[in-house]
């Protein structure tokens, strides 16, 4: 049996509290999970109930394919056996595992609030043993009712791009999002990093672009002002108007 990789977290959750990121993986990783032999996703450390797990197999055999396999990681042994009655194999599966991913070869990754919980100095060994069989991860935060999120993907172990999510309508200023960056950026959110300038803009574009017309036309604005101000923002108005702006990895170059 592989011994698990990783130490035993919190796994405090809540029903569609992984919803947004869901709905990314589906977009984002729908054409390799189509194309796929055996579509299989990992939703690694789901927590003290499976139910994101659960969510996440119903998501994406609605909007992707309906033969996807997801199987739920757990290090806690109780959590796995808990999790059992909820399993519906082939498409459903709980097993024990951490970052060697049970000895799997899974298509996509999902790791959420884990490495949150973590030392940073260990958070590249995780993306590195994490993608070691080609799998792509999505690894990030978010709020307890997956209201604020952020997520990088990562390949090969080395992250591509900085998601900001947001639910527009309770979207006070994105200043928020700072208390949820991924591990890797949360301490670095200090005057001269990247992530602190991409916030600094955010923060000014929404402040210049108040509108009587509510948040997501806000929301939409700031996008388009980001732009223009020379902000490499990926993707478009389709994806800007569900609350995501996503940017290359602040180790890129940035206008800063």
């Amino acid at each position: 049996m592989i011994k698990p990789v990783g130490a035993i977290t919190r796994g405090t959750t809540n029903p569609n509290r992984l919803r947004r990121v869901d709905n990314f993986i589906a977009y984002r990783c729908g054409a390799l999970l189509k194309e796929a032999a055996q579509p299989l996703v990992i939703d690694l450390g789901y927590g003290a109930t499976p139910v994101t797990a659960v969510e996440l197999r119903g998501r994406l055999a609605a909007a992707v394919r309906p033969d996807v396999v997801v199987a739920g990681l757990e290090i806690d042994p109780v959590r796995v056996s808990d999790a059992q009655p909820f399993a519906d194999p082939p498409w459903l599966l709980f097993r024990r595992g951490g970052f060697e991913l049970a000895g799997m070869a899974p298509v996509v990754v999902r790791a959420f609030n884990v490495l949150r919980q973590y030392p940073e100095e260990e958070v590249a060994a995780a993306w590195r043993a994490m993608t070691a069989t080609g799998a792509l991860l999505v690894e990030g935060t978010c709020d307890e009712l997956g209201r604020i999120a952020t997520w990088t993907v990562v390949e090969g172990g080395v992250p591509s791009t900085l998601t900001l999510s947001a639910r527009l309508p309770v979207l006070s200023h994105p200043a928020i999002f700072a208390e949820r960056l991924p591990k890797a950026l949360i301490h670095h959110n200090v005057p001269g990093h990247p992530v602190h300038e991409l916030l600094r803009a955010l923060g000014r574009a929404w402040d210049a672009e108040a509108t009587p017309f509510g948040p997501r036309q806000r929301w939409l604005a700031t996008a388009r002002r980001m732009r223009a101000d020379g902000w490499p923002l990926l993707d478009g108005p389709a994806r800007w108007r569900l609350g995501e702006l996503t940017l290359p990895w602040p180790a890129r170059l940035w206008p800063v």
